[in-house]
């Protein structure tokens, strides 16, 4: 008698079905969330902000990735406890600790302050605690270059939390996915990355649409677009555009960017 062939992938459609179909029932933030203030393009953000549907959903895998770095945060806080470290990761009542300001558009929530711990060359108590969840690669290169050059966003959300929490330094862990090796690095307060950061944010949710903010580039195959979520309503494409040559690399578009515009009124410089 011949085994049943097993259905490979079948599971995981019911599974990824299940998981899109709940994260577009889930009801969209109505603030900017600190963790996104780093990226590189206003109009962007500017679409998540005001709530621009993405040109595809997200997939189901793509989803459980969110979740592992979730569930990632509360597994290396036990693991530094364990280790000595007192970590605060809530509030008394049991909510998020962070920040709002603007009315509650914008809002930031740290994964927890370290009051004391074991020594960690150059780095003092309290101080933020930020950590991430990495794939081999992304691992493998914010070891080698570290986090301001490797993951410019983690760089800004880290200095932000330091500026609205009053705080001066930061520690940045990050666990590859793969091998569950640790990495560490400690963060020092960039006042300037925290402002320009913040006059963003600030900018953004005091805008009326995403058309007030340039495209970072006018080509849709640029690298800065290619892979965007709102490429297609950003550039006005159907989605089987080919664009030009993907070897060619267009400077991105600042036009319009020297535009006065109000800065924030929180001030770190």
């Amino acid at each position: 008698m011949s085994k049943p062939k097993p259905e490979i992938g079948l599971l995981q459609k019911y599974v990824d079905e299940a998981m899109m179909v709940a994260h577009q029932k889930q009801e969209r933030r109505k603030y900017l969330g600190a963790s996104r203030w780093g990226e590189s393009c206003s109009r962007k953000l500017a679409y998540e902000y005001h709530g621009q549907k993405a040109d595809a959903p997200f997939a189901g895998r793509t989803l459980r990735i969110f979740n592992c770095g979730h569930d990632g945060e509360e597994r290396m806080a036990e693991y530094m406890k364990t280790a000595g470290f007192e970590i605060i990761t809530h509030s008394p009542s049991g909510g998020q600790i962070g920040f709002s300001a603007c009315d509650e558009k914008m809002k930031g929530h740290i994964d927890g302050a370290i009051t004391a711990g074991p020594e960690i060359p150059g780095l003092n108590y309290p101080c933020i605690w930020e950590n991430k969840m990495l794939g081999k690669k992304s691992f493998d290169d914010c070891v080698k270059k570290g986090i301001k050059e490797s993951k410019p966003v983690y760089y800004a959300q880290v200095n932000i939390y330091m500026a609205y929490m009053e705080l001066p330094q930061a520690l940045f862990t990050a666990q590859n996915r793969d091998s569950c090796e640790i990495y560490h690095e400690v963060v020092n307060f960039d006042a300037r990355c925290a402002q320009e950061c913040s006059d963003k944010a600030f900018n953004i949710v005091n805008s009326a649409n995403p058309d007030e903010f340039p495209r970072i580039s006018n080509d849709p195959a640029n690298f800065l677009c290619k892979f965007c979520d709102f490429r297609n309503t950003c550039h006005g494409i159907s989605p089987d555009f080919v664009g030009s040559d993907p070897n060619t690399i267009v400077e991105p578009d600042f036009t319009n960017q020297d535009t006065p515009k109000p800065k924030s009124p929180f001030l770190f410089i």
